[in-house]
């Protein structure tokens, strides 16, 4: 059996846009709906959806079965967090709050075995590798994992460049949320400054032939964030749209 390979990472390197869907609820039944909707990838929150690692995996299955990619955002840039995700099967990751080209750099070596990194080699007993029956696992790995770092803060704004640059980091996501609120305008990321930061990210991003990345619920925004050179581009989340469509159908019933 061969190791499966990431065709979002290679569709994302082809220069393809793919548009994605942020899974919060914790809910396999929901992954298994969002994977069936024709999304070109799904994102399990594990930082700040109800998500552990035990309820990561029925999600991952479902999405399995509708063969649409499963991206998995871990709650914190730690090592043993990505181990874990990794051997459950995911092989593209997003990291939160990468600030600087340092932790870019221990995020990287944490996705990849050595000689390349320092991934623990557990993963003859995990889903990753099929429990086994992928012989070549640890060589055919590394070339399939992608890394995806969260630029989200002034910080990294201004380490953009360096992170940008770091061997190993396949894209740079930009969170517009956690950068305004960092900015010293929460819940403002269409403010000018905000803008004019996130505009600097992806331009920098695509700069140094890197992928971008970036999220909005607006939809007359999509054209524009491609245009610029986002190709990761998260378009909306499981429970937003839920919640909108629930309160519609309740507000039409009562009209």
């Amino acid at each position: 059996m061969q190791n499966p390979v990431n065709t979002l990472k290679s569709a994302l390197q082809s220069g393809q846009v793919q548009h994605g869907i942020w899974l919060t609820s914790g809910a396999p039944i929901m992954a298994e709906l969002a994977g069936n909707a024709g999304f070109d990838w799904c994102l399990i929150d594990g930082e700040h959806g109800p998500n552990t690692v035990s309820e990561m995996l029925p999600q991952l299955q479902a999405l399995a079965i509708s063969r649409t990619p499963a991206v998995v955002r871990i709650a914190s840039a730690e090592a043993w967090m990505v181990k874990q995700v990794l051997d459950l099967g995911c092989q593209t990751v997003l990291v939160p709050m990468v600030d600087d080209a340092e932790t870019a750099q221990r995020m990287a070596r944490a996705m990849r075995y050595p000689p390349d990194g320092n991934r623990g080699m557990g993963a003859v007993l995990a889903r990753a590798s099929r429990f086994g029956s992928i012989a070549d696992y640890p060589h055919s790995a590394n070339a399939e994992v992608c890394l995806m770092v969260q630029a989200e803060s002034a910080k990294a704004v201004e380490n953009i460049d360096a992170i940008a640059a770091t061997d190993g980091v396949d894209c740079v996501f930009v969170g517009p949320a956690d950068l305004s609120a960092d900015m010293g305008y929460p819940g403002q990321p269409e403010h000018p400054e905000v803008e004019a930061a996130i505009d600097h990210l992806i331009a920098r991003t695509v700069a140094a032939g890197k992928i971008a990345g970036i999220i909005t619920f607006d939809q007359g925004r999509f054209a524009e964030y491609a245009q610029k050179g986002v190709t990761f581009l998260g378009v909306g989340g499981d429970l937003s749209i839920l919640n909108a469509a629930l309160r519609a159908l309740a507000g039409q019933v009562k009209a």
